[in-house]
C-alpha cells in the first residue's frame, strides 16, 4: 500500500479498504476509508462519479480496516506526511453499510491514539438522515468526536436533481431532511458543478440553490460551501464534463453576495 498522495482513487475498486490520495478540499493527504470494497452501494447515480463499474470477493472487516488505517497513518508519519483527513467515502454512500458504526469508533480510536491533529471526514448524500437512530448517531459523533460532515447538495431544483443526481429519493423530501439535520447540527456544505449533456446549470436552478444555501446558513451551522469541479474521468464520460473555471468562481461570487446581504460570513470556497 502507498502512503504518498496519488491523484485517483483506483485501488479502492480492487477491494481496498484504505486508499490515501491527495484531497484538494483537504488540501494534503487524506486517507480514504472504503466501507464497500465488493462493490458500489449508492442512493444517488450521478452521471460524475468516479467509480467504475466492479465487483471483487474482498470483504470489509473492523479488524482490517484498523490494521490497515494503522498502517497507513504510522507510515505516512515515518515520511514526514501529516494526514490532513481521515476520510469515509469510498464505493458508494458510507452511511449505507451495516459497518458505518463500528467502522467511525475505530477510525476515532486511532485518531486518538496515533493521530489527533488528523481529522474525521464522512461524504454524504444525506440518504442516511431518513434513518432516526443514524440521524441521531451522526449528531452525536459530530459534537463529540468533532467529526466533520460533508453533506452534498448539488441541485436547488427538482428538474436539476433528476439529472445530476438520478436519485429514487424524492427531492423535496431529502432537502426537508437536510435542512432539518442543519437545523441541529455544523455540516460542511458540497457542490458539484459541472456540464450534463453538454449543458450547466441553469439560471433558474442557480438562483434557487441560492436560496436554499441561504436558508441553510442563516441556521449558523453551515462551516463552509465547497464549490468543486469535476476533474477525474467517469464511468459515463462524456456526458457529465468540466465546467469552466470561470462558471465556478461566477457561481461562487453569487453565493458571496447572497451571504454578504444577509450579512453572513460562511466561507465559499472554489476546487477546480
Amino acid at each position: 500500500m502507498t502512503i504518498f498522495p496519488v491523484e485517483n482513487h483506483r485501488n479502492r475498486e480492487d477491494g481496498g479498504l484504505i486508499y490515501p490520495v491527495y484531497s484538494r478540499r483537504s488540501g494534503g493527504l487524506s486517507i480514504g476509508i472504503n466501507l464497500f470494497p465488493d462493490k458500489k452501494v449508492c442512493a444517488f447515480n450521478c452521471p460524475y462519479c468516479e467509480i467504475f463499474p466492479f465487483t471483487t470477493a474482498s470483504k470489509f472487516a473492523v479488524k482490517t480496516l484498523k490494521k490497515e488505517l494503522t498502517y497507513a497513518i504510522n507510515s505516512a508519519q515515518y515520511h514526514s506526511i501529516s494526514p490532513q483527513d481521515m476520510c469515509f467515502s469510498g464505493n458508494g454512500e458510507p452511511t449505507q453499510s451495516p459497518h458505518f458504526r463500528k467502522a467511525v469508533e475505530a477510525a476515532h480510536s486511532i485518531q486518538k491514539k496515533i493521530a489527533p491533529e488528523t481529522q474525521l471526514v464522512v461524504i454524504t448524500c444525506g440518504a442516511g438522515l431518513f434513518q432516526d437512530e443514524l440521524f441521531s448517531y451522526l449528531r452525536n459523533v459530530i459534537a463529540s468526536y468533532g467529526l466533520n460532515m460533508w453533506l452534498k447538495l448539488d441541485a436547488g431544483t427538482e428538474a436539476w436533481y433528476r439529472i445530476i443526481n438520478r436519485s429514487a429519493i424524492a427531492f423535496d423530501k431529502l432537502i426537508a431532511k437536510i435542512k432539518e439535520f442543519v437545523e441541529v447540527s455544523p455540516v460542511t456544505i458540497q457542490t458539484m458543478l459541472c456540464s450534463i449533456g453538454g449543458a450547466l446549470p441553469s439560471d433558474a436552478e442557480e438562483a434557487a440553490w441560492n436560496e436554499l444555501a441561504l436558508e441553510m446558513a442563516k441556521t449558523g451551522n453551515v462551516k463552509q460551501f465547497q464549490l468543486y469541479g469535476k476533474i477525474r474521468p467517469a464511468a459515463e464520460d462524456p456526458l457529465a464534463e468540466e465546467a469552466p473555471v470561470a462558471y465556478l468562481e461566477k457561481r461562487a461570487e453569487s453565493l458571496k453576495q447572497k451571504l454578504a446581504a444577509a450579512r453572513l460570513e460562511v466561507p465559499v470556497s472554489v476546487y477546480t
